[in-house]
């Protein structure tokens, strides 16, 4: 039997065109949709810091999956997320409490209700739930989710003593085979000496450790958020660094210099069952 392999060929060449264009097209909306003007320039230039269209493409989003974000707090990812997601894929935000006793919690979440709602054509298709560590976990339902991200949350929930918790409530959430995109601030080799959370700062074994425990396996590390300034040895901790610069005025040139936190950037997968 003869086979042409020409045809074979320019097929080849031809679907690897699509694929290549597909992923370029994503990007390019992201990329769009992270400088677009429903965000303010303030948020617009954190985009240097956070890379969230690298961080987003290296955990493999695509503009049809539904994608839950822990703890979205103001909302900065939530204005790139929900308008890539919301012609055909879901975007769920599992934020603070609005009923929680505490002001901080119900404060913010009663904001990130009220921004949502200010901006129907970028967030009227968002689901806005609840994920409020230890009792309120049931943020998706079971093995609904293609994809669940968490930025910088982490320690919270290691500070707490929720973190085992809250990685359990991620992964009966996502799909078999569905990723968890987590970033978290970087603790050094002997610095801060604490990383129980309380500066902000963990250990990247201890945050894999903690991911595996609750069923995940690790399948990828990048140095996307990596800054080799953050010295990591403030008496604050990483709040001491833009933006929030606890010191206020003291310093502040020095620390701008710096940046934001050198971050690790992990992506796990939820093994399907054997």
């Amino acid at each position: 039997m003869t086979i042409q392999l020409k045809p074979i060929i320019q097929s080849i060449f031809l679907i690897s065109a699509v694929l290549s264009s597909s992923i370029t097209q994503a990007s390019d909306n992201l990329q769009e949709i992270a400088s677009g003007e429903h965000r303010s320039e303030k948020n617009i230039a954190r985009n240097d810091f956070r890379h969230p269209v690298e961080t987003l493409n290296f955990f493999g989003i695509k503009n049809n999956m539904t994608v839950v974000e822990i703890s979205p707090g103001g909302g900065w990812y939530t204005e790139i997320l929900a308008p890539y997601l919301k012609d055909k894929g879901h975007y769920i935000a599992a934020g603070y409490d609005p009923a929680s006793k505490i002001n901080y919690f119900s404060r913010n979440a009663k904001k990130l209700a009220e921004k949502l709602a200010a901006d129907q054509t970028n967030y009227g298709q968002t689901k806005l739930t609840v994920m409020q560590a230890p009792d309120k976990l049931n943020f998706a339902d079971e093995n609904s989710a293609d994809m669940v991200v968490s930025f910088r949350n982490t320690h919270n929930w290691m500070q707490s003593g929720h973190a085992e918790k809250v990685f359990a409530a991620i992964f009966k959430v996502i799909k078999p085979n569905g990723i968890f995109g987590l970033v978290q601030h970087r603790a050094g080799i002997s610095n801060p000496e604490d990383t129980s959370g309380k500066l902000g700062y963990l250990k990247t074994e201890q945050v894999i450790q903690l991911a595996e425990k609750a069923g995940f396996r690790l399948i990828a590390q990048s140095e996307i958020n990596a800054n080799a300034k953050d010295s990591k040895d403030y008496k604050d901790g990483v709040w001491t660094l833009p933006p929030s610069y606890r010191l206020k005025d003291k310093d502040r040139a020095k620390y701008k210099t710096i940046g934001e936190s050198d971050r690790m950037t992990l992506k796990f997968v939820k093994p399907a069952a054997k």
